[in-house]
């Protein structure tokens, strides 16, 4: 009988060696805390097309004052920790996941001078349009210019170059 004990006993320990060691294998990366490893494949394109012809527009009308930078996430232009009195890490949260389309900054410094959003048709969804709304209180308090433009196939650069200049005008 003792024999057969020890073979279970033996066996059962097998079995939690291995479903232990394949499981962490499975879930984490060598040398890092990342949980699970994900697998990724290149974009074909950085832009939509009408976005890539409003960048190049963009890109002309900046000239050699300034940069134009695509899809700018909040948190790369905004800073949280000089707001005082709030909870950072949830501010923080709060814009982690937004973006804006271009960011016009001043070529010398880099600074942001003025953010734009090109407005398509999924602008028009519900949830959008708030998201939309609190970009624009957020850039209104924090004294950063948004200016929007539609897109409906009708833009030009004089009037694009317009409210541009209108816009990095305003103190």
């Amino acid at each position: 009988m003792k024999p057969y004990l020890f073979l279970l006993v033996a066996f059962v320990v097998a079995i939690l060696y291995r479903i232990l060691t394949s499981k962490k294998s499975r879930t984490t990366a060598p040398d890092s805390k990342i949980s699970a490893i994900y697998h990724y494949g290149r974009q074909d394109f950085f832009m939509t097309r009408s976005e890539t012809d409003f960048f190049k527009i963009l890109v002309e009308l900046a000239g050699e004052d300034y940069h134009v930078f695509p899809q700018v996430h909040l948190s790369t232009i905004l800073d949280e920790s000089k707001v005082t009195g709030q909870d950072w890490k949830m501010a923080r949260r709060h814009i982690n996941q937004k973006s804006v389309d271009y960011v016009i900054c001043d070529r010398s410094t880099i600074k942001p001078l003025l953010a734009i959003e090109l407005d398509d048709s999924s602008h028009e969804a519900e949830d959008r349009r708030l998201r939309d709304v609190e970009v624009e209180r957020i850039f209104t308090e924090a004294k950063l210019p948004l200016v929007r433009f539609t897109n409906h196939g009708n833009l030009n650069k004089e009037d694009i170059s317009r409210q541009i200049t209108q816009a990095l005008a305003t103190p």
